[in-house]
């Protein structure tokens, strides 16, 4: 594995926000203790790099990132993931910067508790040049059902890549019944933290839908069946991601 100078390397955190979502509108606006919730993910991301933007579609959220401070672009209303919105906003933030990105760090809008320990873990794979994409894993924990199709799992190789991923656990545990599979494998789910060297965030930003992407509806399936490799790095601290106005009942009853 081949080593690059990690120093010399410029991060920028990119938060994709929209408005619209099915389950939970407006959701980067809303209140979490007296901050909208794109705040708290921006001042995270601060502690980690020097250049962080939000990258949005709307003007509610445009104005209210001004309103704090932070600094946000204008990206297309018709991207379909978090990571083509990247992907437009690099080329953007680096026209505004004068300064050329070696890599984005895609941080959901939906993480106001994102660790710092996290990004910089993700950020930290980048100090091997062979790096493309990089993502965090965690093991499943006992209480958490990997039957759950909601929670795309990972199987990875002994060189620490990313082999599948898959809406159902992988590997299947032949010779078990399902409900010892647990006990006899470690099953990892997948973290949405993605980063990208900016290059690559390009290449696979034009990618056509794969086979396996329309099956699994996993976008980072397109970038393994294109030939592209994922890094992964474990973590095992558990986010409290917002998906729901459920969620943040669950938020302040732990809080």
């Amino acid at each position: 594995m081949n080593f690059t100078n990690y120093n010399s390397l410029v991060f920028a955190g990119i938060i994709p926000a929209r408005f619209a979502s099915t389950r939970f509108p407006g959701k980067p606006l809303v209140d979490i203790f007296g901050k909208p919730m794109i705040q708290h993910v921006y001042e995270k991301s601060q502690q980690v790099f020097d250049i962080v933007y939000v990258a949005t579609d709307d003007k509610r959220i445009f104005d209210a990132v001004v309103n704090f401070g932070g600094n946000v672009v204008m990206t297309s209303a018709e991207h379909k993931s978090g990571t083509d919105r990247c992907a437009e906003a690099v080329d953007i933030i680096q026209n505004k910067i004068n300064k050329k990105i070696d890599v984005v760090v895609n941080i959901q809008g939906d993480e106001p508790f994102i660790a710092e320990e996290q990004l910089q873990s993700i950020k930290k794979m980048f100090a091997h040049s062979d790096t493309q994409i990089a993502t965090l894993i965690k093991p499943f924990a006992d209480n958490e059902d990997i039957f759950n199709v909601n929670s795309p799992k990972v199987v990875v190789s002994n060189t620490n890549e990313a082999l599948y991923f898959s809406r159902s656990p992988i590997p299947f545990v032949r010779g078990s019944e399902r409900e010892n599979w647990k006990t006899q494998f470690t099953f990892f789910k997948h973290i949405g933290l993605y980063a990208y060297r900016s290059d690559i965030l390009r290449c696979i930003a034009t990618l056509p839908q794969g086979n396996l992407e329309k099956a699994e509806s996993l976008e980072q399936l397109r970038w393994l069946e294109n030939g592209y490799k994922i890094k992964v790095v474990q973590t095992n601290i558990e986010n409290q991601s917002i998906d729901t106005p459920e969620d943040l009942i669950k938020i302040n009853v732990r809080m």
